[in-house]
């Protein structure tokens, strides 16, 4: 059987790559593609949806717009990272799929109530804004959702301030709600994704493959690639969103492990951080996991392999 997801994202270059896989992998019915303000306005990464859409020939797939900012700050978006369109470094292509006229929450509520229980899969990749919106005005969708795996959050690792990551911090008040409306959620966080990393030799595999989409990931990658040298000091990019379908796809891509988590709201100089409680005996009701370490291999097989299905 398929599994179906609704991919909330802010497309962003590793948002784009998450597109991709969800879309060529056999495995993963998708149901929606919603976005969500984060690395840049709504109005563009909206755009950029659309656009991978249509580059991708994702016609059959609805695309909707979410929340054009965060619950209770400024937006701040991530430029340094993913440019002024923030698809930087990229042809893209005019969209000729056509946006949804639903708001994107409603669209995720309306999903999630119209199929069997425990079917659905989130997969937020971006702010967790439309996500915990969703589960405030339809309180009844959090029984019924399979499970919530989201790229955001570090254990260990940060990169918006000294202990926070960048789609945590945009919207900790969301993220608050998410990890703890009593659903199941497993973060896929920077511990995780960066080992990721799109090094030479799986660009050079991605060249490789020869089409129209994986040259516009090579050409993606090199710009992601610069601007992490640039303002991380990374040699190779890490990709962090596809990591979250791919686990949905095959869980041994990665393993886990269950610990509490929680949002840290007020420390002045921890606002946005993800507390993850390592600390034994784990209670017995914890119902959110972390991932901790990845098959390199097993990962980038799975992106190439979605590259070759999408042609």
């Amino acid at each position: 059987m398929t599994k179906k997801i609704i991919l909330d994202c802010d497309p962003g270059h590793d948002d784009a790559v998450a597109m991709m896989i969800a879309h060529g992998n056999p495995e993963i019915d998708l149901l929606a593609v919603t976005t969500v303000a984060a690395n840049q306005t709504l109005t563009k990464v909206t755009r950029n949806a659309l656009a991978v859409a249509t580059m991708i020939g994702m016609h059959d797939v609805p695309i909707a717009a979410g929340c054009s900012r965060p619950l209770i700050e400024e937006i701040k978006v991530a430029a340094d990272i993913h440019g002024e369109s923030g698809l930087d470094g990229v042809v893209l292509p005019k969209p000729t799929v056509e946006l949804e006229k639903i708001h994107a929450v409603d669209l995720i509520i309306d999903l999630i109530m119209s199929h069997p229980a425990k079917t659905i899969t989130l997969v937020p990749t971006g702010a967790l804004t439309n996500i915990a919106m969703a589960a405030r005005k339809e309180p009844k969708i959090i029984d019924r959702v399979k499970e919530v795996v989201l790229m955001g959050g570090g254990y260990h690792e940060a990169n918006a301030s000294a202990v926070a990551e960048f789609n945590i911090k945009f919207d900790p008040e969301a993220a608050k709600i998410v990890f703890n409306a009593g659903w199941q959620v497993t973060m896929v966080g920077l511990d995780l994704t960066h080992q990721a990393l799109a090094t030479p030799d799986i660009v050079s595999e991605i060249k490789a493959i020869h089409t129209e989409t994986s040259a516009f990931v090579v050409d993606l990658l090199a710009f992601f690639r610069d601007m992490y040298k640039k303002g991380q000091n990374f040699d190779a990019p890490p990709v962090h969103d596809p990591c979250a379908v791919a686990y949905v796809i095959d869980p041994t891509v990665m393993t886990t492990k269950k610990v509490p988590v929680d949002i840290e709201l007020n420390g002045t100089l921890t606002r946005g951080m993800t507390v993850a409680d390592f600390s034994y005996p784990i209670p017995e009701d914890c119902q959110t996991s972390v991932a901790v370490k990845l098959d390199h291999a097993k990962f980038w097989g799975l992106v190439e392999d979605a590259l070759r299905t999408i042609g």
